[in-house]
């Protein structure tokens, strides 16, 4: 049901793509979500408990404040899920075991923001302050919603971040054109109307140790992310023209948010062949940048399988749908490809410092000790053009960071930082969050472990919810 504003329009600018949703239209699709007998969206899809098919209800029947206190019971952020979130919910919907699913994401974005013009989304200062102060590390999405949950119950809470604004990958690694910062930074001033500190532009672990930490707070929660990035070891690697699509995103964001006056060349597509190599959500989002930057041609190369277009039996209901999708950003234009993997890069033939040319070949996927392993197909080589190269390959898990090394914490080999059933990597007076200890996830988890870590350090702490 999603509506987007015109390709013609909309790759002449960042401004964001989705339109909201009609009224008429939002009811007459939630309508069907009333025929549902047994709902498993909430309990089997939503990993933060969102009640849909009561939110679902309320709109329905025009009730908008029932609906928004019921989305806010359960959902701190619900602007940035309402316009991130893969829609959990939609994949275990009973209406789209036939059909299409019932949009319960638009039906969220309709209510938070109605609740925002409506002026209902006001400051909540906590009744009363509680002698215990607490750092939280990383202002991402894991790191705002324990920020929040912690500074309700009373606590005094500080959040530390290492670049020049709050919001971590919501602000860096996330195109204006899917979340406008404008967004973010509404929350943020409510978040510090309410009594949240930000310290920006400091670098825990460098900047400050943890050791002064430990001093000025009694509690530090980690929030750092999964923000070691996947690299592609081959020939070539080394040439100009070749960046992680999240320092390229970033890049782009640094200048739409004014902390760059312009984007450097080499960090434009404009009259370049682009070639992106990743296919999921950071790779599409690599794809629509570079057409508003003024891409000649883009390309996304994924070295896994085309997924398929339906259900396959392996994947049965109400299990996620692992079946093909299709971003905004690849309604814009370009090629992918898939089952192709990247085996070395080129000089280009005017300058041989930089990039000219991927050197690529079709693969197959054979199963060994119960693995499955790409094989290149003999004879399948071929070369595609490339003045600049995205690696949008993803994320290996956590870095270990000086703040880590300073507290004594180890990341294990999945990447993640280990921890106890209560939520402590260490000692008691230290508990973590988000990517770090889950690995790369959804914004919506993220979010989701923030409250739950937040709430466990509340519990073991003896502190009764303001």
């Amino acid at each position: 049901m999603s509506a987007y504003r015109p390709i013609i329009e909309r790759i002449h600018d960042f401004l964001p793509v989705e339109l909201m949703p009609e009224e008429p239209d939002l009811r007459r699709d939630l309508a069907r979500c009333q025929d549902c007998g047994v709902p498993f969206c909430h309990a089997s899809g939503c990993p933060l408990l969102n009640a849909v098919p009561e939110i679902n209800a309320a709109v329905l029947g025009g009730r908008w404040l029932t609906a928004l206190i019921r989305l806010l019971d359960t959902s701190p952020f619900p602007e940035f899920t309402a316009r991130l979130c893969p829609a959990l919910c939609e994949g275990s919907c009973v209406q789209g075991l036939h059909e299409s699913a019932v949009p319960c994401r638009q039906a969220e974005l309709a209510v938070i923001e109605r609740g925002f013009a409506e002026n209902r989304i006001r400051p909540c200062p906590p009744q009363r302050r509680r002698d215990l102060a607490v750092a939280v590390i990383g202002s991402g999405p894991a790191g705002l919603a324990a920020a929040w949950r912690l500074n309700q119950a009373g606590l005094r809470v500080t959040v530390y971040e290492k670049d020049a604004r709050p919001g971590g990958f919501l602000r860096y690694g996330i195109p204006d054109f899917k979340l406008g910062k404008d967004v973010l930074d509404r929350r943020i001033r409510l978040l510090e109307r309410e009594g949240v500190l930000f310290e920006c532009g400091v670098e825990a672990g460098t900047d400050i140790s943890g050791r002064l930490l430990l001093q000025r707070h009694d509690i530090l929660v980690l929030a750092g992310g999964a923000r070691q990035k996947r690299d592609l070891s081959v020939s070539g690697r080394q040439l100009a023209g070749i960046h992680f699509a999240t320092d390229y995103l970033a890049a782009q964001n640094r200048v739409l948010n004014g902390e760059l006056p312009g984007l450097p060349e080499e960090w434009t597509a404009r009259n370049k062949r682009v070639l992106v190599i990743g296919g999921g959500d950071t790779g599409a989002d690599c794809v629509g940048t570079a057409w508003r930057q003024g891409a000649v041609s883009v390309r996304q190369v994924e070295i896994m399988p085309r997924p398929p277009e339906t259900r396959s039996p392996d994947n049965p209901w109400p299990e996620w749908p692992r079946i093909l999708r299709a971003s905004s950003s690849h309604a814009e234009g370009g090629e992918r490809l898939w089952s192709v993997t990247t085996t070395s890069f080129a000089q280009a033939r005017d300058d041989p410092s930089r990039v000219g040319a991927a050197h690529c070949a079709r693969v197959s996927w054979e199963e060994r000790e119960g693995r499955l392993h790409p094989v290149s197909i003999e004879n399948s080589a071929f070369v595609l053009p490339a003045d600049l190269v995205l690696l949008a390959m993803g994320f290996t898990g956590a870095l270990p960071d000086p703040l880590l090394r300073c507290l004594g914490l180890k990341i294990d080999e999945s990447g993640r930082l280990p921890r106890n059933a209560g939520g402590r990597p260490g000692g008691r007076e230290i508990y973590a969050c988000g990517d770090m200890t889950l690995g790369p996830s959804l914004v919506v988890r993220a979010i989701n472990d923030g409250l739950r870590a937040a709430e466990g350090l509340l519990a073991q702490r003896g502190l009764a919810p303001n």
